[in-house]
């Protein structure tokens, strides 16, 4: 399985969560999408989801802080206790054998953050 975890802010868009993706250098499609789940319901991550064909992954804030995230974010850190909720949250829904594929990527925009995990299980 590849998944790509997802950072952003709630002014992100589908074009931000797809330039984050297209950032990583990682043309595969993911099979899952991942984020923190105070974002999960977000309607731009959804419907990047849906146009993905991608599992949407939902990842508890104890699970985000549990993971090591090679970039460090301020933000990400004060806001949700890890350096990068992009990598936290793929490598966590990667399953317990997760390969970080790439490090976090932001978008053109600012808004969104992607990094890719490859894992076996959810």
């Amino acid at each position: 399985m590849i998944v790509a975890g997802f950072g952003f802010r709630g002014t992100a868009t589908v074009g931000s969560l797809k330039d984050a993706l297209a950032r990583t250098g990682h043309s595969d499609r993911p099979t899952h999408v991942a984020t923190a789940d105070a974002k999960v319901a977000n309607t731009a991550f959804q419907s990047f989801a849906r146009t993905l064909g991608a599992q949407v992954v939902s990842v508890d804030a104890p699970t985000l802080v549990a993971q090591q995230t090679i970039t460090q974010s301020t933000i990400s850190a004060k806001s949700y206790g890890t350096g990068s909720v992009a990598e936290a949250s793929a490598v966590a829904a990667a399953g317990s054998r997760a390969k970080l594929l790439a490090a976090r990527a932001i978008s053109a925009d600012g808004r969104a953050t992607c990094a890719i995990a490859l894992g076996d299980d959810v």
